[in-house]
């Protein structure tokens, strides 16, 4: 553990005991503070064998402590809303009913689909405003306002605003006029679309796909997918993420670790592969984390060689092989648990154990956010849901809203 975490923990504990820490939270802060100033630590250690000295620089990540702070201030109802994306009701305003669940539960996100969105760039810039305003108003937090803008078919835009082609055309590209051209045509469609889409207020999006095309998933993924060969999909995948960049557009890399050939919003999704052909499945997600990919969705498939649970119930799934195998330290998010594929129990007890078992964000609709909001509370009561594992969560959240410029 660096030292940078150990802080972050030592943080945490003391804000959340009661008020007789406070002094000691306070001196503790100041500490902090002043290591910040000097943005890293000489630690020096002594070869005995040769007599030699050596240093070692251990940097602190400021924005981590500052997450770690924020975290520790907010009581259990503003911390369990920062899990929730939720979908929302309406399209120039919000519906009273959704204002009052908001108020109540000022989630950490809002998922964005195309009956929010079939208006014009002025009422949706509106209508986001008013949404986010909500919420920075009663959680001091600004949500991550996202949208699946993959290109193609699933574009929930209107006809002419930051549109893209689908993934597939840049394969056919690809092998037209070379790697070079598509890549190049990848990044600079990304950065038009990213502009208009910051316009619109929207930080974060549910794309691109890094799955390549294979038997096994052919006829679910079709288009949406930048071909069947594993490097071309990596570099068009970090193309994609470079061209949101620029206008700090969050994207979500999915559906890690692969689909298989059903559609899982209606029939359960098995990927039946040895680990060398899943190792090799996932070759542009282990390229995206390389390049520095913040977020990734776990996807409702199982991989029985691994897990008899599906990817984003399994913590073989998320921590061993994604955090520990790929080495990924972002965002983990997770789909909707209304999809068949995501098994019988109830939407709200698989969110509660997906964050159990790994992921930090889960995506909800209206009708199941306080039921699933008041799963987590219970969750937490009772034990199941360590605060750990709550803080470890919140505070991935809030570090990158840090780092995205939406808090201070």
């Amino acid at each position: 553990m660096d030292l940078s975490s150990i802080l972050s923990r030592v943080v945490r504990i003391i804000i959340n005991k009661n008020a007789i820490f406070m002094i000691l939270r306070s001196i503790l802060v100041t500490f902090v503070i002043l290591i910040e100033l000097s943005a890293c630590a000489r630690v020096k250690s002594v070869d005995s064998a040769v007599n030699e000295e050596a240093e070692e620089t251990v940097y602190i990540d400021p924005l981590r402590v500052r997450a770690a702070e924020i975290a520790g201030l907010m009581d259990d109802r503003l911390l369990t809303s920062q899990l929730l994306i939720s979908g929302i009701d309406g399209n120039t305003s919000l519906p009273v009913k959704m204002t009052e669940l908001f108020s109540e539960i000022p989630t950490g996100g809002i998922m964005l689909f195309r009956y929010n969105l079939n208006t014009n760039a002025d009422t949706i810039r509106a209508f986001l405003n008013e949404i986010s305003s909500l919420i920075n108003d009663k959680a001091g937090i600004l949500p991550f306002m996202a949208v699946d803008h993959e290109g193609g078919t699933v574009n929930r835009l209107p006809r002419g605003i930051a549109e893209l082609p689908p993934a597939i055309t840049y394969w056919e590209l690809f092998e037209k006029e070379g790697k070079g051209a598509a890549l190049k045509k990848v990044e600079e469609d990304c950065t038009n679309a990213g502009r208009e889409l910051k316009a619109l207020g929207i930080n974060m999006n549910f794309a691109p796909v890094a799955e390549c095309l294979i038997d096994e998933n052919r006829s679910f993924l079709a288009r949406r997918s930048y071909g069947p060969d594993s490097s071309f999909t990596a570099d068009a995948v970090t193309a994609f993420i470079r061209g949101m960049n620029v206008s700090n557009i969050l994207c979500v890399v999915k559906h890690f670790p692969g689909s298989a050939g059903t559609d899982p919003h209606y029939a359960k999704s098995v990927l039946n592969m040895d680990k060398p052909s899943l190792n090799a499945l996932v070759f542009p997600f282990s390229e995206a984390v390389r390049y520095g990919a913040k977020a990734i969705m776990a996807a409702h498939t199982s991989v029985p060689v691994i897990d008899s649970e599906i990817a984003s119930l399994s913590p073989l799934v998320m921590n061993n092989w994604l955090r520990g195998e790929l080495k990924f330290k972002g965002l983990i998010i997770s789909d909707d648990f209304i999809m068949a594929a995501a098994g019988n129990q109830k939407p709200e007890d698989a969110a509660v154990l997906s964050v159990i078992a790994g992921s930090d964000m889960i995506l909800v609709w209206p009708a199941h956010l306080k039921i699933t909001h008041d799963a987590f509370l219970k969750a937490l009561e009772d034990g199941r849901l360590s605060r750990e594992r709550l803080m470890n969560a919140v505070e991935r959240i809030i570090y990158m809203k840090l780092e995205m410029g939406l808090m201070k």
